[in-house]
């Protein structure tokens, strides 16, 4: 990743295309943006235990990767080459947040998040909370 992105920086900031250089500026955002989905993945797969939210941040992160593969390609193609290992991990870490959400690929149990919900909607059959879950306001 790194190493991507000083090249398209590189390549795309110096170049005399105006349409280049703004392919680079918004490159980085993109790069940016997928270094705060990355950072947030993990905190909440592995400490807080909620892989359908990792499932959501993941692909979005996949996405934005994606696009900012497509973008740079655009501005440099060595740096756009250089993102497909990344790429192919995030489909990988992907596949696992999505068997982990649905608790098929390592048994996770999720009955240690629920408790008992203090709604007066009782009638529904939907009366458990989970633990990290704001209280629902009657």
């Amino acid at each position: 990743m790194g190493f991507a992105a000083y090249r398209a920086w590189t390549t795309g900031s110096t170049s005399i295309n105006p349409q280049t250089v703004q392919l680079t500026k918004q490159g980085a955002t993109l790069f940016t943006i997928q270094l705060g989905l990355n950072l947030v993945w993990m905190p909440l797969f592995f400490r807080l235990k909620r892989p359908i939210e990792a499932t959501v941040d993941i692909v979005a992160l996949t996405g934005v990767t994606g696009y900012l593969t497509y973008i740079w390609s655009q501005v440099d193609t060595v740096a756009a080459w250089s993102l497909a290992p990344y790429l192919g991990w995030l489909s990988f870490a992907t596949y696992l947040s999505v068997g982990s959400s649905t608790g098929y690929l390592n048994g996770w149990n999720f009955a240690d998040k629920e408790r008992d919900s203090k709604s007066s909607d009782t009638g529904s059959g939907f009366n458990k909370d989970y633990v990290n879950q704001a209280p629902k306001r009657e």
